[in-house]
């Protein structure tokens, strides 16, 4: 029987895949493990969830071995052993191609990604697999909102579910109403073995730990901020928004005026008090 910590952790996996559609009958999920905490956690979560879900699906734990100097390379197979999952190692060396484009000093992390990425999507494939599961949680889905909105010139964020660009493939965010605390302790709890994520000797530029440090500041004033940035990311009002191209989709003339909806009407306020409640929820839950 699991702890406290890890039945939270769950009951914020099931609500995300209830409301999303993530997981369904003989789905093969493909976790994406890095042997940070967040792909840890998300494995076995997965690995109990599986075990209650009223419904058979498969997991394969796939870990990217890009030919970074130092990678442990015995840490995950040795762990996926342990708990008995199907597990691949791939190996490509991304961190050659990614140095000869970036200039020195430059950042890795955007074109290794986009280049992971690709190799992901091609194992998946050659897996059979119907999911890619991969491990950003609650405050990474608000970071990037943020870092979009401040340094992107954009609304967006990270979707809990996704359909590939060629339409080929289906990523999942189970994390996406957990809390990066939560993990942090469900980590120390599990004896999770870590593998260092500066291996490459390149990092994520300050951008989103400035992000992550404006959250915190914000919490501390307000702690439903980090709820109440979730659950705007549910409650989009595009004809209150600048972008011309949503106005037709959503039936408002742009001839005269942005054509508000009425913000007193009841069903307005419902709204508003439905939000509040999510907010509430998302942080005590």
């Amino acid at each position: 029987m699991g702890s406290a910590l890890e039945h939270r952790l769950l009951n914020r996996l099931q609500r995300a895949s209830k409301e999303y559609g993530l997981l369904a009958p003989d789905d093969r999920v493909m976790v994406c493990m890095s042997g940070g905490k967040d792909s840890y956690a998300l494995l076995r979560l997965l690995m109990v969830m599986q075990k209650r879900l009223p419904f058979d699906l498969s997991i394969v734990a796939v870990n990217l071995d890009q030919a970074h100097p130092g990678f442990p390379k015995d840490v995950l197979p040795r762990y996926f052993e342990e708990v008995g999952v199907e597990w691949r190692v791939i190996e490509r060396d991304t961190l050659s191609i990614v140095k000869e484009k970036i200039p020195e000093g430059g950042t890795y992390c955007s074109l290794c990604s986009r280049l992971r990425r690709g190799i992901l999507y091609d194992t998946a494939t050659e897996l059979g697999a119907t999911k890619i599961a991969l491990g950003h949680h609650m405050d990474d889905i608000i970071e990037t909102a943020l870092l979009n909105l401040f340094f992107g010139g954009k609304i967006g964020a990270m979707p809990p579910k996704l359909l590939s660009d060629d339409g080929r493939h289906v990523v999942i965010r189970p994390l996406s109403f957990v809390p990066e605390q939560w993990i942090e302790e469900y980590s120390e709890e599990q004896q999770f073995p870590i593998i260092p994520c500066n291996l490459c000797g390149s990092q994520e530029t300050l951008q989103r730990q400035n992000m992550k440090q404006l959250v915190n500041q914000l919490c501390e004033s307000n702690p439903l901020v980090r709820g109440n940035m979730l659950a705007a990311l549910k409650n989009v009002s595009p004809s209150h928004l600048l972008d011309k191209d949503l106005y037709a989709a959503c039936g408002v003339a742009t001839d005269r005026g942005t054509g508000r909806t009425p913000v007193n009407s009841p069903a307005a306020l419902e709204d508003e008090i439905s939000l509040l409640q999510l907010a509430e929820g998302l942080e005590g839950a």
